[in-house]
């Protein structure tokens, strides 16, 4: 073997090294094998993953927040046929169906084009990354952050701000963000934070440039919906949806009643996440039992 041959068999191996090293390809996003999609990572490198199981929830099964299910509808239905729309915060109290409600929208629009797009809070600065995958596609897609809030100092909360901005808006007319939060400013507030008010000599009072930065966030959200805990009559008429859901005759809801007010106790809350956990509970053992006593 001469020295080219030589030269030639080591650089083939350092390639090899090399590319092992170096971060998979992107994968091809097949469009049409789902309606929603995640935001994934692998080796730094962000891709689209199909996601292949979507919740079946509908509009039709939640209960108790027609406010609020009537102005996220309308919003959606709004973005969907190409009017104008806006960017969503949903906040408030847990399990009320913030989530859900955004997923119930995704069923009812997918047949007209809309899709979803989940992002994890710290991947929110692949944002630009996302939009450039989707502006000049035909679906309409809604950005979908769950659960979000934000500590001072996270890159994120500027690159959401950035986007809510307008920097989405003038790439894409294609996309909207969606957001839940327990948190109506998405930031810690702090007793010390008060501190900074100001008072005038007219006797009003104006935040201070902390709390202005902690609101500006939320600010930038055109429409904001608000959930709030729900009462035990509403509670129980969320049991009562899903125990017919599960198979249980509506006769015999009414002797669930009082073990669904227990289970809400035990867990501190009347959520229609609690309510739905209990339906699935009691019905499950409803069946066992009537399983076994046509076994034995």
């Amino acid at each position: 073997m001469d020295k080219l041959e030589q030269f030639l068999t080591r650089a083939e191996g350092v390639l090899a090294r090399l590319e092992a090293m170096l971060p998979p390809g992107t994968p091809e996003i097949d469009w049409n094998a789902a309606v929603a999609f995640r935001w994934r990572k692998k080796q730094g490198r962000g891709f689209l993953q199909p996601v292949a199981h979507v919740s079946g929830i509908t509009l039709g099964d939640l209960q108790n927040i027609e406010r609020q299910k009537g102005l996220i509808e309308q919003n959606t239905r709004q973005f969907v046929r190409g009017e104008p729309a806006n960017n969503v915060l949903l906040t408030g109290a847990r399990g009320t169906g913030k989530s859900s409600l955004i997923k119930a929208c995704l069923n009812q629009y997918a047949p007209e084009g809309l899709r979803l797009i989940e992002v994890d809070k710290d991947d929110l600065t692949d944002l630009g990354d996302i939009v450039d995958l989707i502006s000049k596609r035909p679906e309409r897609f809604v950005v979908f952050c769950d659960d979000l809030s934000f500590e001072d100092g996270e890159s994120g909360y500027k690159a959401l701000k950035v986007a809510l901005d307008g920097s989405i808006a003038a790439q894409s007319d294609n996309v909207l963000i969606y957001a839940t939060s327990n948190r109506r400013h998405l930031l810690p507030e702090y007793m010390k934070d008060n501190e900074s008010y100001r008072h005038t000599e007219d006797g009003e009072i104006h935040p201070g440039e902390v709390i202005e930065e902690k609101i500006s966030l939320s600010e930038r959200f055109g429409l904001w919906v608000s959930f709030y805990p729900f009462k035990q009559d509403d509670y129980l008429t969320i049991v009562s949806h899903w125990l017919q859901h599960f198979g249980v005759p509506a006769d015999q809801t009414e002797t669930a009643r009082h073990e669904a007010l227990i289970w809400a106790l035990e867990r501190g809350s009347r959520s229609g996440r609690v309510a739905f956990q209990f339906a699935r509970d009691w019905a499950g053992k409803q069946r066992g039992a009537s399983h076994a006593s046509h076994t034995s």
